[in-house]
Protein backbone atom coordinates (compact mmCIF):
# COMPACT_ATOMS: atom_id res chain seq x y z
CA UNK A 1 0.00 0.00 0.00
CA UNK A 2 2.80 2.43 0.89
CA UNK A 3 4.49 1.66 -2.41
CA UNK A 4 1.31 2.53 -4.33
CA UNK A 5 0.96 5.74 -2.34
CA UNK A 6 4.51 6.67 -3.28
CA UNK A 7 3.80 5.92 -6.94
CA UNK A 8 0.64 8.05 -6.77
CA UNK A 9 2.39 10.98 -5.08
CA UNK A 10 5.17 10.70 -7.66
CA UNK A 11 2.54 11.27 -10.35
CA UNK A 12 1.15 14.24 -8.39
CA UNK A 13 4.65 15.70 -7.97
CA UNK A 14 5.52 15.27 -11.65
CA UNK A 15 2.30 16.66 -13.12
CA UNK A 16 1.22 19.30 -10.62
CA UNK A 17 2.58 21.85 -8.19
CA UNK A 18 0.55 20.48 -5.32
CA UNK A 19 2.48 19.77 -2.10
CA UNK A 20 3.62 16.18 -1.58
CA UNK A 21 5.18 14.32 1.37
CA UNK A 22 8.91 14.86 1.81
CA UNK A 23 9.66 11.19 1.23
CA UNK A 24 8.45 11.48 -2.38
CA UNK A 25 11.00 12.30 -5.09
CA UNK A 26 11.57 11.80 -8.82
CA UNK A 27 12.93 8.28 -8.41
CA UNK A 28 12.91 6.78 -11.95
CA UNK A 29 11.59 3.46 -10.61
CA UNK A 30 8.41 5.07 -9.27
CA UNK A 31 8.16 7.62 -12.07
CA UNK A 32 7.97 4.81 -14.62
CA UNK A 33 5.04 3.22 -12.75
CA UNK A 34 3.26 6.51 -12.05
CA UNK A 35 1.52 6.64 -15.44
CA UNK A 36 -1.27 4.45 -14.06
CA UNK A 37 -2.33 7.34 -11.85
CA UNK A 38 -2.21 10.15 -14.45
CA UNK A 39 -6.03 10.14 -14.94
CA UNK A 40 -6.49 10.17 -11.15
CA UNK A 41 -4.36 13.30 -11.07
CA UNK A 42 -6.77 14.62 -13.69
CA UNK A 43 -9.69 13.95 -11.35
CA UNK A 44 -7.93 15.95 -8.65
CA UNK A 45 -7.09 18.84 -10.97
CA UNK A 46 -10.59 18.88 -12.46
CA UNK A 47 -12.21 18.72 -9.02
CA UNK A 48 -10.12 21.62 -7.73
CA UNK A 49 -11.00 23.62 -10.83
CA UNK A 50 -14.68 22.80 -10.34
CA UNK A 51 -14.48 23.93 -6.71
CA UNK A 52 -13.00 27.26 -7.78
CA UNK A 53 -15.82 27.62 -10.30
CA UNK A 54 -18.51 26.90 -7.68
CA UNK A 55 -16.99 29.28 -5.12
CA UNK A 56 -16.47 32.04 -7.68
CA UNK A 57 -20.02 31.67 -9.03
CA UNK A 58 -21.40 32.95 -5.70
CA UNK A 59 -19.70 36.28 -6.38
CA UNK A 60 -18.96 36.59 -10.08
CA UNK A 61 -20.75 36.08 -13.35
CA UNK A 62 -20.83 32.69 -15.05
CA UNK A 63 -18.15 33.66 -17.59
CA UNK A 64 -15.74 35.08 -15.01
CA UNK A 65 -16.12 31.98 -12.81
CA UNK A 66 -15.14 29.77 -15.76
CA UNK A 67 -12.06 31.87 -16.49
CA UNK A 68 -11.00 31.75 -12.83
CA UNK A 69 -11.44 27.99 -12.86
CA UNK A 70 -9.28 27.65 -15.96
CA UNK A 71 -6.60 29.85 -14.44
CA UNK A 72 -6.67 27.72 -11.29
CA UNK A 73 -6.08 24.47 -13.21
CA UNK A 74 -3.23 26.08 -15.14
CA UNK A 75 -1.61 27.23 -11.89
CA UNK A 76 -2.11 23.80 -10.32
CA UNK A 77 -0.38 22.01 -13.20
CA UNK A 78 2.15 24.72 -13.98
CA UNK A 79 0.74 24.82 -17.54
CA UNK A 80 2.38 21.41 -18.03
CA UNK A 81 0.06 20.20 -20.78
CA UNK A 82 -0.46 23.61 -22.36
CA UNK A 83 3.31 23.82 -22.76
CA UNK A 84 3.28 20.43 -24.48
CA UNK A 85 0.59 21.61 -26.88
CA UNK A 86 2.56 24.75 -27.72
CA UNK A 87 5.74 22.74 -28.33
CA UNK A 88 3.91 20.27 -30.59
CA UNK A 89 2.30 23.09 -32.58
CA UNK A 90 5.70 24.72 -33.06
CA UNK A 91 7.51 21.46 -33.82
CA UNK A 92 5.08 19.94 -36.27
CA UNK A 93 4.12 23.31 -37.71
CA UNK A 94 7.68 24.41 -38.42
CA UNK A 95 9.60 21.15 -38.88
CA UNK A 96 9.73 18.98 -41.99
CA UNK A 97 11.93 16.15 -40.73
CA UNK A 98 12.01 14.13 -37.52
CA UNK A 99 15.18 15.82 -36.34
CA UNK A 100 13.79 19.28 -37.05
CA UNK A 101 10.53 18.56 -35.24
CA UNK A 102 12.29 17.19 -32.15
CA UNK A 103 14.77 20.07 -32.13
CA UNK A 104 12.04 22.71 -32.34
CA UNK A 105 9.94 21.01 -29.64
CA UNK A 106 12.92 21.01 -27.30
CA UNK A 107 13.49 24.75 -27.79
CA UNK A 108 12.31 26.65 -24.70
CA UNK A 109 11.15 29.57 -26.83
CA UNK A 110 7.57 29.63 -28.14
CA UNK A 111 6.77 30.46 -31.75
CA UNK A 112 3.74 31.66 -33.67
CA UNK A 113 2.29 28.16 -34.10
CA UNK A 114 2.53 27.53 -30.36
CA UNK A 115 0.89 30.82 -29.43
CA UNK A 116 -1.93 30.37 -31.93
CA UNK A 117 -2.53 26.75 -30.93
CA UNK A 118 -2.65 27.56 -27.22
CA UNK A 119 -4.99 30.52 -27.71
CA UNK A 120 -7.32 28.42 -29.85
CA UNK A 121 -7.41 25.59 -27.30
CA UNK A 122 -8.05 27.87 -24.31
CA UNK A 123 -10.61 29.88 -26.26
CA UNK A 124 -12.53 26.77 -27.28
CA UNK A 125 -12.50 25.43 -23.71
CA UNK A 126 -13.90 28.70 -22.42
CA UNK A 127 -16.63 29.00 -25.07
CA UNK A 128 -17.69 25.36 -24.70
CA UNK A 129 -17.96 25.59 -20.92
CA UNK A 130 -19.77 28.93 -21.25
CA UNK A 131 -22.49 27.28 -23.36
CA UNK A 132 -23.05 24.42 -20.92
CA UNK A 133 -25.86 24.49 -18.36
CA UNK A 134 -24.69 25.43 -14.86
CA UNK A 135 -25.48 21.98 -13.46
CA UNK A 136 -23.34 20.18 -16.03
CA UNK A 137 -20.13 22.19 -15.79
CA UNK A 138 -18.79 20.45 -12.68
CA UNK A 139 -19.03 16.86 -14.03
CA UNK A 140 -17.84 18.12 -17.43
CA UNK A 141 -14.71 19.67 -15.91
CA UNK A 142 -13.84 16.62 -13.83
CA UNK A 143 -14.54 14.17 -16.64
CA UNK A 144 -12.74 16.31 -19.21
CA UNK A 145 -9.53 16.41 -17.21
CA UNK A 146 -9.59 12.71 -16.32
CA UNK A 147 -10.67 11.32 -19.69
CA UNK A 148 -8.24 13.46 -21.68
CA UNK A 149 -5.35 12.34 -19.48
CA UNK A 150 -6.31 8.73 -20.06
CA UNK A 151 -6.38 9.39 -23.81
CA UNK A 152 -2.92 10.92 -23.55
CA UNK A 153 -1.51 8.14 -21.41
CA UNK A 154 -2.53 5.47 -23.94
CA UNK A 155 0.28 6.78 -26.12
CA UNK A 156 2.68 5.21 -23.62
CA UNK A 157 1.18 1.80 -24.42
CA UNK A 158 1.01 2.12 -28.20
CA UNK A 159 3.98 4.35 -29.09
CA UNK A 160 7.71 4.15 -28.30
CA UNK A 161 9.47 7.09 -26.69
CA UNK A 162 11.71 8.70 -29.30
CA UNK A 163 13.79 11.18 -27.30
CA UNK A 164 16.65 9.11 -25.84
CA UNK A 165 18.60 12.07 -24.45
CA UNK A 166 15.78 13.38 -22.20
CA UNK A 167 16.82 11.71 -18.93
CA UNK A 168 14.32 13.49 -16.68
CA UNK A 169 11.14 12.90 -18.68
CA UNK A 170 11.96 9.49 -20.17
CA UNK A 171 10.98 7.36 -17.12
CA UNK A 172 7.49 8.91 -17.11
CA UNK A 173 7.13 8.16 -20.82
CA UNK A 174 8.26 4.52 -20.74
CA UNK A 175 5.93 1.87 -22.18
CA UNK A 176 3.21 0.93 -19.70
CA UNK A 177 1.90 -2.57 -19.08
CA UNK A 178 -1.68 -3.79 -19.50
CA UNK A 179 -2.63 -3.74 -15.76
CA UNK A 180 -1.46 -0.12 -15.50
CA UNK A 181 -3.39 0.75 -18.66
CA UNK A 182 -6.57 -0.83 -17.28
CA UNK A 183 -6.22 1.00 -13.97
CA UNK A 184 -5.67 4.27 -15.81
CA UNK A 185 -8.79 3.52 -17.85
CA UNK A 186 -10.87 3.03 -14.71
CA UNK A 187 -9.78 6.40 -13.33
CA UNK A 188 -10.23 8.04 -16.73
CA UNK A 189 -13.79 6.79 -17.28
CA UNK A 190 -15.07 6.80 -13.69
CA UNK A 191 -16.04 10.52 -13.56
CA UNK A 192 -18.53 9.93 -16.38
CA UNK A 193 -20.73 8.40 -13.68
CA UNK A 194 -21.29 11.94 -12.42
CA UNK A 195 -23.56 12.56 -15.40
CA UNK A 196 -27.22 11.60 -15.04
CA UNK A 197 -27.63 10.48 -18.66
CA UNK A 198 -25.91 7.45 -20.17
CA UNK A 199 -25.79 9.08 -23.61
CA UNK A 200 -22.71 10.97 -22.44
CA UNK A 201 -20.84 7.79 -23.34
CA UNK A 202 -21.22 8.76 -26.99
CA UNK A 203 -18.75 11.56 -26.29
CA UNK A 204 -16.05 8.89 -25.98
CA UNK A 205 -16.19 8.22 -29.72
CA UNK A 206 -14.85 11.56 -31.03
CA UNK A 207 -12.37 11.78 -28.13
CA UNK A 208 -10.70 8.53 -29.07
CA UNK A 209 -10.99 9.22 -32.78
CA UNK A 210 -8.97 12.37 -32.09
CA UNK A 211 -6.52 10.41 -29.96
CA UNK A 212 -5.93 7.73 -32.59
CA UNK A 213 -5.58 10.33 -35.35
CA UNK A 214 -2.97 12.16 -33.28
CA UNK A 215 -1.19 8.89 -32.52
CA UNK A 216 -1.06 8.05 -36.22
CA UNK A 217 0.20 11.54 -37.01
CA UNK A 218 2.98 11.33 -34.40
CA UNK A 219 4.08 7.92 -35.62
CA UNK A 220 4.17 9.09 -39.22
CA UNK A 221 6.38 12.11 -38.55
CA UNK A 222 8.61 11.13 -35.60
CA UNK A 223 8.06 7.39 -35.25
CA UNK A 224 6.59 7.51 -31.75
CA UNK A 225 5.86 9.97 -28.96
CA UNK A 226 7.43 12.38 -26.52
CA UNK A 227 6.12 13.98 -23.34
CA UNK A 228 5.02 16.98 -25.42
CA UNK A 229 2.93 14.67 -27.60
CA UNK A 230 1.16 13.38 -24.51
CA UNK A 231 0.48 16.92 -23.32
CA UNK A 232 -0.87 17.96 -26.71
CA UNK A 233 -3.08 14.87 -26.85
CA UNK A 234 -4.49 15.70 -23.43
CA UNK A 235 -5.32 19.26 -24.47
CA UNK A 236 -6.87 18.31 -27.80
CA UNK A 237 -8.95 15.48 -26.31
CA UNK A 238 -10.20 17.74 -23.50
CA UNK A 239 -11.36 20.30 -26.08
CA UNK A 240 -12.98 17.59 -28.22
CA UNK A 241 -14.85 16.25 -25.17
CA UNK A 242 -16.24 19.71 -24.35
CA UNK A 243 -17.18 20.26 -28.00
CA UNK A 244 -18.99 16.92 -28.18
CA UNK A 245 -21.15 17.20 -25.07
CA UNK A 246 -23.62 19.79 -26.43
CA UNK A 247 -23.87 17.83 -29.68
CA UNK A 248 -24.66 14.61 -27.80
CA UNK A 249 -27.42 16.28 -25.78
CA UNK A 250 -28.87 17.87 -28.91
CA UNK A 251 -29.00 14.58 -30.81
CA UNK A 252 -30.25 12.45 -27.93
Amino acid sequence: MKQQLRIFFTAVMFFTRLPCPRWVDHDPTYLTKSSRYFPLVGIIVGSLGACIYLIASFVFAHSISIVLSMIATILITGAFHEDGLADVCDGFGGGWTKDDILRIMKDSRIGAYGVIGTICALGLKFLCLLEMPHGVIVPAMISGHALSRFAGVTLLYTHPYVRSEDVKAKPAAEKMDIPSLLLAGIFGLMPLLLFKDAQVLWALVPVFVARFWLGRYFRKWIGGQTGDCGGATQQVCEVVFYLTLPLVWKLY
